[in-house]
């Protein structure tokens, strides 16, 4: 059974295309912009200076992203270190195996700056798991309602649906906004999984399965349990989600998203607002959907390379991919490269680790030593072909979609996942700037158009 949505609203009638055109044509050329007027004005595009460096817009004690060390006062690439609340996230991960609720005890570092003891850590699970619930009501209106192939938009429809659900949305007040957040990190994991469910029921014709989260099984438990047909899973394929809900939850406050936090929260904004401000933002390829364009890419590899061992025929491959001859010829080797990390990301170290812990009881060890020719070979084609002089690491995104592959995890859900995991970075960030009472984010554009005076109709 299919949607039976009136499409008249979104699509043109026959007569009106050509108008379309041309009104399209006059879009395109009325946003044309001189490109040398960057470099004459010394515009900061995307917020980075001429070295591709991040502006420094804010401050921040949440996280620390590093990836060189300085030297003379010169910077020098070095192993790239992620720290969450000044705790180096490699450590943490270490300290946290083993435990069942990684990722709540990370969301409670985030926001309340320490390490919970055992006490305030039961106290937090009580509080995260009364305000997880979402009514019946809620489900059958908002989740079910009107799905989208695109889970991200069903996530901002549903954490803005709970501003009507809210007696006090508007209030900023701290106490309120923990609230707030709290109960959208509990909530966000079942809206996740819902609307997939919504969408493979409406759209793809599948049996509709709506199963209530168990309140003494962990996030990633619940994921895993709520998502499959008979809710069962390994205790290691618990572990890997934990830890992949954990490296994801956040990354200092530059990233795109967590800025979108910044900026959209310093307007006074509702919470939920924010939230589905910043979900917009992760939805893109750019950001949080690479980990989709990248497990696009290895199903290309793998139909042009069937030979995973033959690594000649795969740096061919993967050359023609640089040279924009293959996949999606836009000469990216997905999850290859990042803003920050040259050496490596930690947090592609960490998921590569579980990753092989979790190809090894999925008996995938062939497609895990194929991850990783990938990644040896094109860090070598990059700066080959791209005459880069500093090294080119894997990034977090370059295993996670395998991860989530042998979990189970269906495509449309990568995204939303990580959107799970890092609202919890969000919901710290927000925490932060409503406490600090920082001024409204306002950047300058240089206005390079001309002034012109006004031509009546009868002489244009």
């Amino acid at each position: 059974m299919g949607n039976n949505y009136d499409t008249s609203m979104m699509e043109l009638h026959e007569t009106s295309k050509g108008k379309f055109n041309e009104l399209l044509k006059e879009c395109e050329n009325a946003g044309v912009i001189d490109q040398s007027l960057y470099i004459e004005y010394d515009v900061k595009r995307g917020l980075r200076d001429s070295n591709g460096n991040g502006v420094l817009t804010g401050l921040t004690e949440i996280s620390d992203v590093s990836g060189a060390d300085t030297s003379d006062g010169v910077k020098v690439p070095a192993p790239g270190r992620l720290f969450y609340q000044g705790y180096e996230v490699k450590d943490l991960v270490k300290g946290l195996q083993g435990r069942r609720y990684a990722f709540e005890e990370i969301t409670y570092l985030l926001i309340f700056g320490n390490l919970p003891t055992e006490e305030q850590f039961e106290a937090f699970k009580s509080v995260l798991t009364d305000l997880q619930e979402l009514s019946g009501e809620f489900v059958r209106i908002v989740m079910l309602h009107n799905p989208s192939a695109n889970i991200m938009n069903s996530l901002q429809k549903a954490i803005l649906s709970l501003y009507s659900y809210d007696e006090n949305p508007d209030d900023i007040d701290s106490a309120n906004v923990l609230r707030q957040c709290l109960q959208i990190i509990g909530k966000v994991p079942l809206m996740s999984v819902y609307a997939y469910h919504a969408y493979r029921h409406f759209n793809l014709d599948k049996n509709l399965v709506i199963r209530n989260p168990k309140k003494d099984l962990s996030t990633a438990e619940n994921i895993l349990y709520m998502l499959r047909n008979d809710g069962k899973f390994t205790e290691l394929e618990a572990q890997v989600l934990d830890i992949a809900l954990v490296v994801h939850a956040d990354h200092g406050g530059g990233n795109n998203s967590t800025f979108t936090t910044h900026v959209v929260t310093s307007t006074g904004t509702d919470t939920y607002s924010s939230t589905a401000a910043s979900i917009a933002s992760l939805k893109g390829p750019r950001h949080g959907g690479a980990n989709l364009k990248v497990q696009q890419m290895f199903k290309e590899i793998k139909a042009h390379c069937p030979d995973y061992k033959d690594k000649k025929a795969l740096k061919e491959y993967l050359n023609k991919i640089l040279k924009k001859e293959a996949f999606d010829k836009a000469g990216l080797i997905y999850g290859m490269g990042h803003a920050v990390y040259t050496i490596s990301d930690p947090r592609c170290e960490i998921l590569k680790e579980y990753a092989k812990k979790l190809a090894k009881e999925k008996n995938m060890m062939e497609e895990f030593e194929l991850y990783e020719s990938v990644e040896k070979i094109s860090a070598k084609l990059i700066t080959e072909s791209r005459r880069v002089f500093k090294p080119v690491c894997a990034n977090v995104d370059f295993y996670s979609g395998f991860v989530y592959t042998m979990l189970g995890i269906p495509e449309e859900l990568f995204t939303p996942i990580f959107a799970i995991s890092r609202i919890s970075g969000w919901s710290a960030h927000r925490l932060e700037e409503i406490i600090n009472h920082g001024k409204i984010v306002r950047p300058a554009y240089k206005y390079v158009g001309h002034h012109r005076s006004y031509i009546p109709m009868e002489d244009r």
